[in-house]
């Protein structure tokens, strides 16, 4: 791994540790080496911390694909970009930059974390809402096996886009959560159509939500939630008040 990489890692993890309880679970499915895609639910600006610890502590250093807007900012940009994190420009035609990089990055035996959603879930109860089909796309041209994982707690401490300052008192318990990779044998070989990536897709946040079903003891929607048949911009900042008054309706 890059050696900012193992610093930043050696500063920043004993840091989360202090500062939440961890609940691991199935991340013996997470393999030491790749190549593997590691997809997990998004809910909030603390979540990344903790996903990467979690895979850390597994002795899974990941390489992660990161929003372009932070991966490229001052100060932090070049940390980040020295550290190995893939900048990714969500919704533009720069975005097949970051597709290629990722699977280079793949074809050399990495381990890559990914959020198929793109962005934090718009969904009012911070179900894992629809996905995007580049994780899909990425397994599909690789074969890379996927893992999913579903994690829970770190929107206790940063609610996603909520205007308040991070509650780390009391200590919460962050869960992530691993399951087996997810079976996409039957769609290798085929022409990565719409539909096809679409059914990857599909299944990989099944398994994503299934995890976090047990995570929480509770049951999903029915139906996953869709930001563009309630109105809301697939990324970027969002009324989570209103959309959830949008979504109950």
């Amino acid at each position: 791994m890059p050696g900012t990489y193992r610093v930043v890692a050696a500063i920043l993890a004993p840091v989360v540790r202090a500062l939440v309880r961890r609940s691991y679970r199935g991340l013996e499915h997470v393999p030491p080496e790749g190549p593997a895609l590691v997809c997990v639910n998004h809910i909030g600006a603390f979540d990344p911390l903790c996903f990467a610890l979690a895979l850390w502590d597994n002795d899974t250093p990941a390489l992660f694909l990161g929003k372009a807007g932070i991966v490229r900012a001052p100060v932090v940009g070049p940390i980040l970009r020295s550290a190995g994190i893939v900048p990714v420009d969500r919704e533009t035609s720069r975005a097949d930059e970051a597709f290629g990089a990722a699977v280079t990055l793949l074809r050399r035996g990495r381990v890559i974390g990914i959020y198929p959603e793109g962005s934090f879930t718009r969904d009012p109860d911070l179900w894992p809402m629809r996905g995007k089909t580049g994780a899909a796309r990425l397994a599909l041209k690789t074969r890379a096996p996927v893992i999913p994982v579903a994690q829970w707690g770190a929107q206790d401490v940063v609610m996603p886009y909520a205007r308040r300052l991070p509650r780390f008192l009391p200590r919460r318990t962050i869960h992530v959560h691993a399951g087996p990779a997810v079976d996409l044998s039957d769609l290798y070989g085929r022409e990565v159509t719409r539909e096809v990536a679409n059914e990857a897709t599909d299944r990989i946040m099944a398994a994503i939500t299934a995890l976090l079903e047990e995570v929480r003891g509770e049951s999903a929607p029915a139906v996953r939630f869709d930001p563009k048949a309630h109105g809301l911009p697939a990324i970027g900042r969002y009324d989570r008040t209103a959309a959830r008054r949008e979504a109950r309706r």
